[in-house]
Formats: structure tokens, C-alpha cells, sequence
């Protein structure tokens, strides 16, 4: 039987095995480059640092503007003085990502290399019955294109004692090879994920620096390594050696699916602090996580690798928005908060926290001015407007304290 089903399938499995190869000999090629990695980025050091915007399309050019209003606002010494320029890159919308069938045309990535940070709002990923073509997602491209390994999500909620942050790897798993896998037949497909001791290492090592410098004495680990015992199981090793050198930090594992539920009980959800999780159950429990929030709407998201760094929304592009009018009232809380990450990673510590504060009382506390995504609503532009307003009040340190005790005190 096994002689009839070889001869059969023969040309199956060896288009299938000539597939597997050249993804073997790409990912060997990638291990050699993350074994001589580069320094990282000091921007004390650059002069000017140069800020892509990057709107995409549906609604992203309407909130990445009103995000970039803000930041042009709180860093114009630093644009008046030349250390900081804003530089626009068009063109990263489905419509000319399908004309010339890349994730990421070669010229807007020439121009993003150009850069040293980037604010990018969402692009549209075609899926099944949509009219675009089957092109990877620009996301993930870039992520890989420009090495950005580390996708950061912090999620706050002090009524539920929730503090989290998520260090998702951003360019290994079932992601990394989701785009390259094969039918071998018209009854089987297969598709591969790959974790590198190198790659796994450095997002596990981020998430204990980052737990070590900011005194947070937990870090949490999640796979399905008793199931997928190979490269689950990888990450689950290194995380064991990595750990040996932060005895202060304690740690300990637990399994996507039972971690799915525990960030929804009440009794266990305060314990975890710093959580780092390989590609496909980051996107996953991250956005559970900013549900828990208060919408994928809430959330912004820091993608950092050692030369460059990217900032986003972690919501969709909303073409039905764009659609039916209603694209000057999205909410660019998301984006505004990415801008908040931006900040921070560039060094402009104190204005990030200024500007979370800021966006507590906008969005938590005071909400004089709601954006509902509808005309009954505010548009993005009123709300940016009082952002900023907030953010000149004298009294903005203060009135968040009084706002924060009280919010939190009584579990509103």
C-alpha cells in the first residue's frame, strides 16, 4: 500500500519537498544574519530624527493625522530647532499595493528605511471574496522587511487591578511562514511555522529587561508546548535559560488556551505584569486583552526592532467607514496612544507620560468630548483638539490625580 500511495503522489511530494527546501535554506540564511546582530539605536545620538507618517488606508489617513497634530504640538521646539522632522510617505493603500502586487511597493519601502520612527495607520489585509488580489499583509511585511521583532502592547485598567504588557515576537511563528505554505494536493494543505533560538532569545530578554528596569517582578511565558512540542517547545527552553540570568524577576509558563481564559478571571488576571508569547497567540490574546479594555479602538501598539520602529493602531482600516461617510468620526484614541509609545521609545519620557494623562482625562475621566464613529459623535479632529487643549492645562498633573484616586476608588 505505502509503494501504490508513493507512486501516486510522487510528483506531489516532490514539488512539496523542493517547496520545503528553499524555505529551509531561507530561514538558515536569516539564523546567520540575527547571529551578527547590530547595536541598538541610540537617539540621543540623531540629529534630526526623522518621523515617517505612514496614513494607509480606510480610515487610517483621518486618524494618523489627527495623531500626528498631536505630536507635531508636543515636540514643536524640537521640529523648530530641526532635531526632529515629520516626513509624509504616500502610497501604502490595497489600491497600490494591488496595482503592483507587493505588500509593500519598493519604493515606500526605500522611503521607510529613510526613516528612523514610523507612525503607520491601518492598511487592509484582502481575505477570501474580497476583489483585491492575495498579497501579504503590509504589516507583517514590514515587520519582517525592517526587522521590527518586538510588538509591545501595554493594557491598563485600575479598576481591575489590570496592568499588562505584551511582548509579542513579531517575525517568526505561523506568521512569518503563513504567506509561503503549499497544497500539496487538492485534499491537503500545509502550512509551517518556524521558531529560532535567536529569535525566540531576544523578544524573551526584552520582556525580562524591561520587567527588571521597571521593578516588576513577574514575567509570564505562554505557548502550547505540550502539544507543539518542537518549536513551542524551543521557546519554552530558551525562556528557561534567559531566566537563569534575572534571578530578581520571577516567572513562570502557562498554555495559550487556559491564558485565554485566565485574563478574564477576576481572582488570577491582577497577577500577571509582563507577558511574552511567540506570533500567532499575541495577536490573539492582545486583542482580547484590549477588549477587556475597552475595544480594539483603545489600543495602540509599539513594533520595535534595533534600527527601526514602527507605531500603530491594532484595529482594522474600517472601509465600511469610508464607505458610508463617516470616516472624520473615527476614533483616533489608538492612534494617539501609539503616538504615546513613539515618544517614549525616542526618549521624550516625560511628554509620553504627559500625554498618557492626558488621554486618561479625555477618554476615562472628564469625556467631554465623545467620539461615538457616527455624526451623533464627535469627529476625530474635535477630539484631538481637546487632547491638546488638556494637555496645555497647568493643572493637568494635578486634576489626573484627583480624577485617578476617584476613579479608582470607586470601581466606576
Amino acid at each position: 500500500m505505502t509503494e501504490d500511495i508513493e507512486e501516486k503522489y510522487r510528483e506531489a511530494v516532490e514539488r512539496a519537498t523542493k517547496h520545503f527546501e528553499g524555505l529551509l535554506i531561507e530561514q538558515l540564511e536569516r539564523v546567520e544574519r540575527l547571529k551578527r546582530a547590530e547595536d541598538w539605536i541610540d537617539y540621543s545620538k540623531i540629529k534630526p530624527i526623522i518621523i515617517g507618517v505612514v496614513g494607509g488606508d480606510g480610515i487610517g489617513p483621518y486618524i494618523t493625522r489627527e495623531a500626528r497634530r498631536v505630536l507635531e504640538f508636543m515636540l514643536q521646539e524640537e521640529v523648530a530647532e530641526g532635531k526632529v522632522v515629520f516626513r509624509d510617505i504616500e502610497g501604502l493603500t490595497i489600491e497600490n499595493r494591488a496595482k503592483v502586487g507587493k505588500a509593500i511597493p519598493d519604493d515606500i519601502l526605500e522611503e521607510l528605511k529613510k526613516c528612523h520612527l514610523i507612525l503607520k495607520g491601518p492598511t487592509t489585509t484582502p481575505r477570501k471574496g474580497d476583489p483585491w488580489p492575495n498579497i501579504e499583509s503590509a504589516n507583517v511585511a514590514m515587520r519582517r522587511e525592517l526587522d521590527l521583532f518586538a510588538n509591545v502592547r501595554p493594557v491598563k485598567v485600575p479598576k481591575l487591578g489590570i496592568d499588562w504588557v505584551f511582548f509579542r515576537e513579531n517575525t517568526e511563528g505561523a506568521y512569518m511562514l503563513g504567506p509561503k505554505g503549499i497544497m500539496v494536493t487538492d485534499d491537503m494543505a500545509f502550512d509551517f511555522k518556524v521558531i529560532t533560538r535567536q529569535g525566540a532569545e531576544r523578544i524573551i530578554r526584552l520582556a525580562f529587561d524591561y520587567a527588571k528596569k521597571n521593578n516588576i517582578n513577574r514575567v509570564t511565558v505562554v505557548t502550547k508546548a505540550n502539544v507543539i512540542k518542537t518549536t513551542d517547545g524551543l521557546f519554552l527552553s530558551v525562556a528557561e535559560e534567559v531566566a537563569k540570568e534575572y534571578p530578581e524577576v520571577e516567572w513562570d509558563d502557562w498554555y495559550v488556551d487556559i491564558m485565554s481564559a485566565k485574563l478574564i478571571d477576576p481572582a488570577r488576571r491582577s497577577q500577571f505584569r509582563v507577558i511574552v508569547l511567540p506570533n500567532l497567540y499575541g495577536d490573539i490574546l492582545t486583542d482580547e486583552a484590549a477588549q477587556i479594555q475597552g475595544g480594539v479602538g483603545t489600543a495602540g501598539a509599539a513594533n520595535i526592532g534595533k534600527r527601526y520602529a514602527m507605531f500603530e493602531a491594532i484595529h482594522g482600516s474600517a472601509p465600511r467607514m469610508v464607505k458610508e461617510g463617516r470616516a472624520i468620526y473615527a476614533d483616533p484614541s489608538s492612534m494617539l496612544k501609539a503616538a504615546s509609545m513613539l515618544l517614549r521609545h525616542a526618549g521624550f519620557t516625560e511628554r509620553a507620560d504627559k500625554l498618557d494623562k492626558a488621554l486618561d482625562i479625555c477618554t476615562l475621566y472628564e469625556k467631554k468630548v465623545v467620539v461615538t464613529g457616527r455624526s451623533d459623535g464627535a469627529t476625530g479632529e474635535e477630539f484631538s483638539n481637546y487632547v491638546m487643549e488638556t494637555l496645555k492645562d497647568p493643572d493637568l498633573e494635578k486634576k489626573w490625580e484627583e480624577y485617578h484616586k476617584r476613579f479608582v476608588g470607586s470601581g466606576e
